[in-house]
This record gives structure tokens, sequence and C-alpha cells, in this order.
């Protein structure tokens, strides 16, 4: 197996993209990125599409047809699950956090009343501290990124810091935050943060190729949106993460709100790169080699066929939306992603698809760094 055997060449000369067969995942039309921190000219779009669209619920299992963006500034559109616009907040998130800093304010004045009544616990000690340790916490984690990661910039990982620039302006954020890569070591991982005033993005290098391409340029774009979108949507702050400090003790409570937050933040990687989505669900499952191979409509129906308690139980304790709940919510974009209970397809619907699911397999499953569009 050759891992960087030349794959068919567009014929503009681009790369051929391996997602335009699959219906569903048409690229949307080119348009000029703007300057980072001037608003977005309203000739950089083709005009949106019919209100009839953005009303009518999406074909189960496919796309009707490419989505197009606005003719005016994103940051103007209302806030929804398509494409265009700008992206939503999961339905479920703010009744959540407020559920959650309510019994984080109770655990502070309970510890608080402990320390007055002589309680020198040392985990009563630790919770009244949190603020501080809270504090300290952040400041160490940006610390280290600082004197150990490598800072994109246009002189490195510059593709990754194009992409970064470029999704903090698509969110009308007035100011890009810091990007850094770190080692992986062989873990498909991203993350963000913050300390004081200063936002960051962690990206683990095995999303990036040699010389700092990336293997899959619009998967790599999608996991930066996902990422700047958790700085646009406020998870990063301080006060709310301090709102949020009981979440590890609080069961399927906890949990379902970091799950809510990843719907979020895969709003906007769904928003900054659409086309990125099947192979970012496919580096998560089969990794960066076999990515290709992942069939990410065969994966997303099961979504609706595997049932019992013990699936319902794994997404509930999780932090994250179990991958085949995460790739459905990410296809059908005409509702949040389930939270608690699988999806379940509309009357009608076919699965499988008459003939089968088509088939990665017999293509070479790595392909080159490809360049972004």
């Amino acid at each position: 197996m050759q891992p960087y055997e030349p794959q068919p060449q567009h014929p503009a000369g681009r790369q051929a993209d391996p997602y335009t067969q699959q219906a569903g995942w048409a690229h949307a039309q080119d348009a000029p990125a703007a300057p980072y921190g001037q608003p977005y000219p309203a000739t950089s779009y083709p005009a949106a599409p019919p209100d009839s669209y953005l009303a009518a619920p999406h074909q189960y299992g496919r796309y009707p047809g490419a989505p197009i963006p606005p003719g005016v500034p994103p940051q103007a559109q209302p806030r929804g699950l398509a494409p265009f616009g700008m992206p939503a907040r999961h339905s479920w998130e703010i009744p959540l956090l407020v559920l959650v800093i309510v019994l984080t304010v109770l655990a502070y004045l309970i510890a608080l009343l402990l320390l007055a009544t002589g309680n020198f616990d040392q985990y009563v000690i630790a919770f009244a501290a949190a603020p501080l340790l809270l504090w300290f916490g952040r400041g160490v984690n940006y610390a280290t990124q600082r004197v150990n990661g490598v800072k994109m910039s246009p002189t490195q990982f510059p593709e990754g810091y194009q992409l970064v620039v470029e999704a903090a302006a698509r969110f009308g954020m007035t100011k890009a935050p810091d990007a850094y890569v770190v080692l992986g070591n062989g873990q498909i991982n991203a993350f963000a943060s913050g300390h004081g005033f200063r936002r960051y993005v962690v990206v683990y290098s095995d999303l990036f190729e040699i010389g700092g391409a990336a293997r899959e340029p619009d998967a790599l774009a999608f996991i930066i949106g996902h990422e700047v979108g958790h700085i646009a949507a406020g998870h990063t702050s301080y006060w709310r993460q301090l709102g949020m400090f009981l979440v590890p003790f609080l069961p399927v409570v906890g949990s379902s709100l970091i799950r809510s937050q990843e719907y979020t933040a895969d709003n906007h990687g769904y928003c900054h790169r659409h086309t990125g989505a099947p192979a970012a669900m496919g580096t998560l499952a089969g990794g960066k080699y076999l990515n290709t191979l992942v069939g990410f409509d065969e994966m997303a129906d099961r979504a609706a066929m595997e049932k019992d308690f013990f699936i319902w139980a794994v997404n509930a304790l999780s932090s994250h939306p179990v991958l085949t709940w995460r790739m459905w919510a990410l296809r059908d974009r005409s509702r949040h992603g389930k939270l608690f209970w699988r999806p379940s397809p509309p009357a009608g619907a076919v699965t499988p698809p008459p003939g089968g699911y088509p088939s990665a397999y017999g293509r070479i499953p790595a392909s080159p760094p490809k360049p972004v569009a």
C-alpha cells in the first residue's frame, strides 16, 4: 500500500475532492475571504437561497443540494443550522447551563458554611478555593502552550493559521485567537481554552503532514472552526468555567451540558467548512490514514439502529456525543443534535439506501496533502 500515491486531479488542476461523489456533501461556491477584522463585502457571496429551502426540512440521509452562502455578511444573518448565516447554539445548552450554575453556587455556599463551622476537610477547602485553583490551572495550561507549542503564524503552519483567522472573522470575532501545534504522538485531538483576556486553540500535530500541510484540509478547517466556535460561543470564559466547576460531580447532567456545547461547536465548524464534516468525523472514527474509508452515511444511519440501555448510558455519561449520533446531527441539519434519546428517521425513510452503501475500499486510504480551496 503506497500512502502517497497521487490521486486523480481536478480538471482545473486541483486534486479531486473524494466527497464530491457522495450526495449531500457538495462544495459551497468559492468566495474570496474578507481581510481579517474587516466586514465581509456583500459581493463576496452569491444570492441567498429561497426561503422555501430554509423552511423545508432536509431529506433524510442526503442533502438535496449544495447550500449557497448569503449575499450579505454572515454576521447579519439569523442563527441557524445551515452553513450560511451564523451558527446556532444547541437548544439544551442554556437551560442546562443555568441548572449547573445554580447547583454550583449552592455547592460554593455549602463549602463556605462548612468552613465557617470549623469543617476543614481537604475537599471542602479545595472547593472553597475553586476560583483560585481554576485561575492557576488556566494560567499553567496557557504557559505550557506558549513555551512548548509551535505558534501558528504566516511562516509556521500557515495553512492552519489562515484557517484560524478565517474562522474568527466568519464568527464575527474582533480578534483571532492564538493557535498552537503540539506533539500528538498518534492522537487526533484539538482543544480551545483561555487565560485572562487571551484565548487560544491547540491542534495536535497528527492533523498536519510534513511541511505543515493538512492531509485533509477540509477536515482540518472543520476542526479548527469547531475549536474557534468554542471561543466564539463563550465556552472558554473563566466565569463560565467557574460556574461549571461542579460538572465533574454531576453525572448525566454535567456531561449533558458538555455534550450540548460540543454540538454548538460542531455547528460552528459546519458553518466554517461544511464540506469537511465527513472527513473530520471519519478521522475521529478511523484515524488520519483510514478516514477516507469510513462510510459517513453508513455509520450515521446506525445512530437510529443501535439501541439498548447501555447505548443510552454510554452517551449519557460521555463528554462528547457518541460518533454515530454526532454524524447524524451533522447530516440532518433540520434539527439540533440529539442529547438524550437516539435519533429516529422520518416516516418512510429508507435505511439502507437501495443498492447498498457506496464503498471506498480499494482506494488508496491515505491521500497526500492537498491545498486548501
